[in-house]
């Protein structure tokens, strides 16, 4: 298991996030001469025999992790989970269709901006009115008769909320799981589209992980340029043009990983750990620290939550960062503080800063 070393502290960033020491080492190396090549990762040619080798791993890692056949397309895109904001829309909402966007926080929030630029956007579920607090039952979403399709984001890195399970719904699904691909099992075969940008919970920033249904990418509703057009990428593997080689590489190590660590079982086992220790300092506080989302919707991988006053917080911020933990700031839109324990983000980090927790509110409450 991913350990830390005295030359690096505990990294609680909510992206990029942390990643597993043993593939920085690998990159290290790599960066000199990939597979005793003689040239690095970052000089070769994104259409020679290494990086073939690099993509087709990496493209087998994805569809072996996700549980994926045939059905689906595997793409490695630039423009990171932002450009498939408008990407989406633009080739899969039609002009006086609609599309259902349940909207738990900020990514979702600026997905719908973009998606009204093509066409009718049904708000199915209007999370501001609850401060973002928690992903909606069955029962709160207002959804279309008809919709193209339904998109919502399993995780939501800023408030600290997640889905228990995908929206029911009988519209095409389409995911945004940034903050955590491959953290717990989840049943991508049965969605028409689910993407990730990487720098969260998958490597480094520059590249987004797409995986499309092809009977899905098929009914594309719109011509547009092939860099924005999922069927030009998919006939070209990904390499219409020079690709994000590096994101692409560092991605097919960090899935070695997960394999290495006994795939999306043991890290959701692993993860449902980490994130109790931290929990049950929150809990365990007699109302000094206050979790931001309801029980039900807890976040595995961002924990968010606040002290009794905003000068605590900064106290706690300017300590926890002495003691070797950084990242600790709230999001400027919720304040407090947030935790993010991605999959590479080490156990005994997690018990560091409960610890820590239980010290602070004993010295401060």
């Amino acid at each position: 298991m991913t350990t830390t070393t005295t030359d690096r502290i505990l990294n609680f960033s909510a992206g990029p996030g942390v990643m597993p020491e043993p593939v920085l080492e690998r990159i290290r190396e790599d960066v000199w001469n990939i597979d005793g090549s003689g040239i690095g990762v970052l000089e070769h040619s994104h259409r020679g025999p290494v990086i073939d080798r690099v993509f087709d791993e990496a493209t087998a890692r994805v569809k072996s992790l996700a549980g994926l056949g045939d059905d689906h397309e595997v793409l490695f895109l630039q423009g990171g989970a932002t450009m498939q904001f408008g990407m989406i829309p633009m080739n899969f909402l039609p002009e006086g269709g609609t599309a259902d966007y349940p909207d738990t926080g900020t990514w979702t929030s600026k997905a719908i901006k973009e998606a009204k630029r093509f066409g009718t956007v049904n708000v199915a579920f209007e999370g501001d009115a609850c401060s973002y607090d928690h992903c909606p039952d069955a029962d709160e979403l207002s959804l279309s008769a008809d919709a193209a399709y339904l998109h919502y984001c399993s995780n939501n890195t800023i408030y600290g909320t997640r889905y228990a399970g995908p929206p029911a719904t009988t519209a095409p699904l389409v995911c945004d799981a940034s903050s955590e691909m491959f953290a717990r099992p989840w049943p991508i075969a049965e969605h028409a589209l689910v993407y990730a940008g990487a720098q969260k919970n998958l490597g480094p920033s520059g590249v987004a992980l797409v995986i499309i249904r092809r009977d899905f990418m098929e009914t594309a509703c719109r011509e547009t340029i092939s860099m924005l057009d999922y069927r030009q990428h998919a006939k070209n593997g990904s390499r219409l043009n020079t690709p994000p080689v590096f994101g692409v590489y560092a991605m097919n190590l960090v899935m070695g990983w997960i394999e290495d660590q006994g795939g999306l079982a043991a890290m959701a086992a692993r993860n449902d750990a980490k994130a109790t220790a931290i929990y049950d300092a929150i809990d365990g506080s007699g109302g000094f620290y206050r979790g931001h989302a309801r029980a039900g919707s807890r976040s595995v991988m961002n924990i968010t939550f606040r002290l009794p006053s905003e000068a605590l917080e900064k106290t706690f911020v300017a300590e926890a960062k002495a003691a070797g933990m950084d990242g600790l700031k709230g999001h400027r839109s919720v304040g407090g503080i947030r935790a993010s324990i991605y999959n590479a983000f080490p156990t005994a980090g997690c018990d560091t800063l409960a610890q820590f927790m239980g010290d602070f509110a004993a010295r401060n409450g």
